[in-house]
């Protein structure tokens, strides 16, 4: 594991436009993506789904099986797994795809502060690192990388959690969950390091990109009668988004703190944090051949 650069972009001319393949995932409401650069067919996936049936403590590897199907038939060459942060409403398939594709998994540097906030809740009975060394790459806010010829920019975007990421690459930005649709909002800010100021200052970096921009969603939740989307633009959310068009930071703030408190823990939050913290992997067979996850009883 290291915290330096990826690699550094260098003098070659750079495509604009990647090619962009989401994967809606219907459980979850989690969309994955393939980010392709189409001169030289490198890509990379960002926020893989492990399947998980909670009634059967059950995983599977369908969403990101198609993940693979596409990869191969297309001859696709996968270097890198990006998280843009330790999600709580899924499992994380990053580990599983790294061992079919030997990718690397990266992750924000500020991971650490999201292990520590979290790891005494599960007291796990196997020794938990809080310094990041389950992933392969700690990104670092402004860290600059290549995919084939299309330039890609890490963005801290902290506010859900102290650890998010997004990432702009070409004319597309991948934004995790600091925005929904705008007809949905944004994301929430109660868990363990988040705060609304600072999501609103985060929005604030993204909302500074060219108004053509294209920005991707992590999640959409939709109303009735929209089917799921997940691809919008800076302008569009400047103009309309439910939550940030015409708010200062002070009327942000209120507003989302106000609806946070009414929101539920997201369904998965116990066993997808449990997981994505340690990129993913599952827990270690204990003596008798199987694995366990821990559920702490009233302790959110």
């Amino acid at each position: 594991m290291t915290d330096q650069p990826i690699s550094t972009a260098s003098k070659k001319t750079l495509v604009t436009t990647p090619e962009v393949i989401g994967f809606f995932h219907g459980p979850t409401n989690t969309i994955s993506y393939l980010v392709v650069d189409p001169e030289t067919n490198q890509a990379v996936i960002i926020d893989p789904v492990l399947d998980f049936d909670p009634a059967a403590a059950r995983t599977s590897t369908q969403a990101a099986d198609e993940l693979l199907e596409i990869i191969a038939s297309r001859s696709l060459e996968v270097r890198l797994i990006l998280e843009t942060h330790i999600h709580a409403d899924h499992l994380s398939a990053a580990d599983y795809l790294k061992r079919r594709l030997g990718a690397e998994v990266a992750v924000g540097n500020q991971i650490c502060n999201v292990q520590k906030a979290f790891s005494p809740l599960f007291n796990l009975p196997y020794p938990i690192s809080v310094n990041g060394r389950q992933f392969d790459r700690l990104l670092q806010d402004g860290e600059k990388f290549e995919i084939g010829k299309l330039s890609a920019t890490v963005i801290a975007t902290p506010g859900h959690t102290p650890a998010c990421l997004s990432f702009l690459i070409g004319d597309a930005v991948f934004v995790g969950d600091t925005l929904f649709m705008p007809d949905f909002g944004t994301a929430r800010c109660d868990f363990p390091g988040g705060d609304a100021e600072t999501l609103y200052e985060s929005i604030q970096k993204i909302l500074t990109l060219p108004p053509q921009t294209r920005i991707f969603l992590c999640h959409d939740y939709p109303p009735e009668g929209r089917l799921p989307a997940w691809e919008t633009t800076v302008e569009a959310q400047k103009t309309s988004n439910i939550h940030m068009a015409g708010k200062t930071k002070v009327q942000f703030a209120d507003l989302r703190r106000k609806r946070d408190s009414q929101l539920n823990m997201p369904a998965l939050i116990l066993p997808a944090i449990q997981l994505n913290m340690q990129a993913g992997a599952l827990p270690p067979v204990e003596e008798n051949g199987t694995a366990y996850l821990k559920i702490p009883l009233n302790a959110l």
